[in-house]
């Protein structure tokens, strides 16, 4: 495990207009009031489409990540993440998970890493800088590559 006290920067309330792709209005936001790091608490949000990690298939390797997506409409979500930095795109990476019920079969749910939406009606996230220490994703060779949160130096 890996721990650090963080330090609040701003707190933010972000509202997603209908239409919206939710990672490009995330990103847009983030880069016109230079927030390179920070956390979601939660958000709440109405999806017209949605991708999150998943399939259907049997996984050759269990312990490994899934790359795959399945593709949802129409969905309720309640979600939360984080979002670091990356240097070399100049962009931030954020890393965020849904609980998503679809709307036309009685709510039945699903939960994921999000992969990508568009905002149906609206979306309303809270965002909370952090100042500091800098928050970084590094590829972890032993874990298939998957990129895990560090923080300040323990990279």
């Amino acid at each position: 495990m890996r721990s650090h006290e963080l330090t609040q920067g701003r707190t933010f309330g972000l509202v997603f207009d209908h239409g919206e792709d939710f990672f490009t209005s995330l990103t847009e936001f983030c880069r016109s009031n230079d927030v390179r790091q920070g956390y979601i608490p939660v958000f709440i949000a109405g999806f017209a489409h949605v991708d999150i990690v998943g399939t259907c298939e049997k996984l050759a390797d269990p312990a490994a990540p899934v790359w795959s997506k399945v593709q949802l409409s129409n969905v309720e979500a309640l979600g939360g993440g984080t979002i670091a930095y990356d240097e070399a795109t100049g962009t931030i990476s954020p890393h965020v998970h849904v609980s998503v019920g679809l709307k036309e079969h009685s709510a039945t749910g699903h939960t994921s890493h999000l992969l990508g939406a568009q905002v149906q009606f609206l979306t309303e996230m809270l965002l909370v800088e952090v100042a500091s220490p800098k928050i970084q994703r590094v590829p972890n060779p032993d874990l298939y590559g998957v990129p895990l949160l560090h923080f300040g130096s323990d990279s």
